[in-house]
């Protein structure tokens, strides 16, 4: 799992409470009750993110100055700790079978998703990677627009490029199910770490034969209006909120 502290859209949203958690709680819960996963490893410059993690028995790895800032890509937090994780274990790439990069600003992940995505890449060799997937129809290319020079929106994404433009319709349905990875889990084959500049874009982490693991409405956080989803995300899967004893106020 990866995330730092001093994030600026959204501050502090890896540590913020959800259902008397920590954010960053969830990942590392999923991580814990997968039936396959053996090892958690936390890349963080995070005081609070480590002393949660070591909680739930990760290994921590310090994420140089370098990667904890907001031009730091995921791609390359993902690689450090890769290279970190062979260092620690001593091992080669082909004595790590998968890895399940997590964010800590994702918490619409369990378990279950994890051991799906484990099973996928088990079953069919040809996949580099699966990852967590949300169909949204809603937010379809050919409804994206961009401001022009003149002020005015335009499309993204020229329509020609989805069919003839005589065709098309304002129906959110009309291209199908988009799909997007949605950023809640990436179960990946050591090989796409190892060579992150043949991976596709626009997270090369993923290699270039990606599965779908199928979800529904996740997302990882990066707006506080993304919070009642999640929350919606979490309770329908069983989550409550947590117990909290908290201290009596003294008269």
């Amino acid at each position: 799992m990866i995330g730092r502290a001093g994030s600026q859209g959204f501050p502090n949203k890896n540590i913020k409470f959800l259902l008397n958690r920590r954010i960053c709680e969830y990942p590392l819960i999923a991580a814990k009750n997968s039936k396959y996963i053996n090892k958690i490893f936390v890349s963080t410059d995070c005081p609070i993110i480590k002393k949660i993690s070591k909680k739930y028995g990760a290994q921590l790895i310090n994420r140089p100055k370098s990667l904890a800032n907001n031009k730091a890509l995921g791609d390359h937090v993902f690689e450090h700790g890769y290279k970190e994780i062979k260092r620690i274990l001593n091992k080669k790439k082909n004595e790590i079978k998968f890895l399940v990069l997590l964010f800590a600003n994702a918490p619409t992940i369990n378990s279950e998703m994890i051991d799906r995505g484990i099973k996928i890449l088990k079953k069919n060799k040809k996949f580099d990677s699966a990852v967590s997937t949300s169909v949204y129809n809603m937010w379809s290319p050919l409804r994206a627009r961009k401001l022009g020079k003149d002020g005015t929106l335009r499309p993204f994404v020229p329509f020609n490029v989805f069919g003839n433009p005589k065709t098309l319709n304002c129906d959110r349905d009309s291209q199908g199910d988009v799909y997007y990875a949605d950023m809640s889990v990436s179960v990946v084959r050591p090989n796409c770490l190892e060579n992150l500049a043949k991976g596709l874009l626009p997270q090369k982490w993923m290699g270039k034969k990606i599965a779908p693991i199928k979800s529904e409405s996740g997302l990882d956080i990066d707006f506080e209006w993304q919070i009642p989803i999640v929350e919606y995300w979490l309770k329908k899967k069983g989550f409550k909120n947590k117990n909290v004893k908290r201290k009596k106020s003294s008269k």
